[in-house]
């Protein structure tokens, strides 16, 4: 579930107040889909199930608009749907079931970069141009003290992938052609990572991009969750502190969302079934300079956060305990669902959607 240490590494507004409410999860091979997206909703949005044919556990996700949405998960699939989540088309890469795909990000229905998990070889880099007809992996970890947990991009050609601390700092991989090729970017505008430090391979989101050069990566383990930024895409980083438990393997922030380059959520708590979660959420207004402890987190560990498309101060934060829903820029949340998601995306113009285990994929409806 998350890359940190071999404990960890087996482990595989807007609204206005208004409420979320959600359907039972549907078996993935139920059917019609339209039965399947019915949804109890009380006023507001709703998360729909839109059913994806698959069973395995969908940890990345992108969101390109309404009607398009990349997922990516265990047994090397990849799926594609362009048509609001009614049908969904497996393009997952030929020869790929043995990897564990965690990240994926999209441009648009044609063109994704997918990122896969692991130790030394386990960890790579697919493309495709075509809308998944091809892929070619564009890169390959070579290193066995390696392991990339996430990638972003910051427009179409620039982009970022982070690993696991390396002779004790973090490793970024730097692509200017879309993800046809990377590079290891220098270290020494990195700073030391704490012992046990490292990110998560949860959700996509331990490494998260707003505007043209601006980055921000997650960590958990350590003594203290902190969360290392850099203007100037990786070359050069600064860590502040954040108010989310960390101190053992398991705590840390899994979750960043950036909605400019100046405000900021956190998320994250203790992934273990049953362990508690407290101060789970953090704000910054300040870039990541400084955190602030949500003064109402969620309840539980959460290990997804997006901003919600046209507002300010509304985002949702997952995990498999449930959505939470903030309507002011993240001080105080509320439960609003106990479906079990991983990760959640807006796209930027319209269109939220979550995945999670047992190829559970919904979109969120007015």
């Amino acid at each position: 579930m998350a890359s940190m240490g071999k404990t960890r590494r087996a482990l595989s507004a807007g609204l206005c107040g208004a409420a979320l409410a959600t359907a039972p999860a549907a078996p993935a091979h139920a059917a019609p889909a339209q039965a399947a997206t019915a949804t109890t909703a009380t006023a507001g949005a709703v998360w729909a199930v839109k059913p994806t044919g698959t069973e395995v556990r969908l940890r990345g996700l992108a969101a390109v608009s309404r009607s398009t949405a990349w997922v990516a998960g265990s047994q090397g699939t990849v799926l594609l749907t362009s048509d609001g989540g009614r049908g969904w088309r497996n393009v997952s890469p030929p020869g790929a079931g043995e990897l564990e795909f965690r990240d994926i990000e999209a441009f648009d229905r044609r063109r994704a970069v997918v990122l896969a998990i692991g130790e030394g070889e386990a960890s790579r880099i697919l493309r495709t141009d075509d809308g998944g007809a091809t892929w070619t992996e564009s890169f390959r970890n070579t290193d066995p003290r390696a392991f990339y947990d996430c990638v972003t991009f910051f427009d179409r050609r620039h982009g970022l992938a982070m690993s696991d601390p390396v002779d004790g700092r973090f490793r970024i991989l730097s692509t200017a052609d879309g993800g046809e090729s990377w590079k290891v970017l220098p270290t020494a505008g990195m700073p030391a990572a704490l012992p046990g430090e490292a990110g998560f391979a949860a959700s996509g989101q331990c490494l998260v991009s707003s505007g043209p050069r601006d980055v921000w990566l997650a960590t958990g383990g350590g003594a203290t969750a902190r969360v290392l930024h850099s203007s100037d895409r990786g070359l050069n980083w600064t860590a502040a502190d954040s108010t989310v438990p960390a101190g053992d393997p398991a705590r840390g922030v899994f979750a960043l969302a950036f909605r400019d380059r100046a405000h900021g959520l956190a998320v994250g708590g203790d992934y273990r079934t049953g362990r508690p979660s407290p101060r789970a959420a953090a704000v910054s207004r300040d870039g990541g300079r400084t955190w602030r402890q949500a003064r109402t987190p969620p309840p539980a560990y959460r290990s997804g956060v997006a901003w919600l498309p046209h507002s300010r101060s509304a985002a949702l934060a997952v995990g498999p305990g449930g959505t939470d829903l903030t309507a002011d820029g993240g001080r105080t949340w509320r439960t609003v669902d106990t479906g079990s998601y991983d990760t959640v995306d807006c796209a930027s113009g319209s269109g939220c959607w979550a995945s999670g285990e047992k190829g559970r994929v919904a979109r969120l409806e007015p």
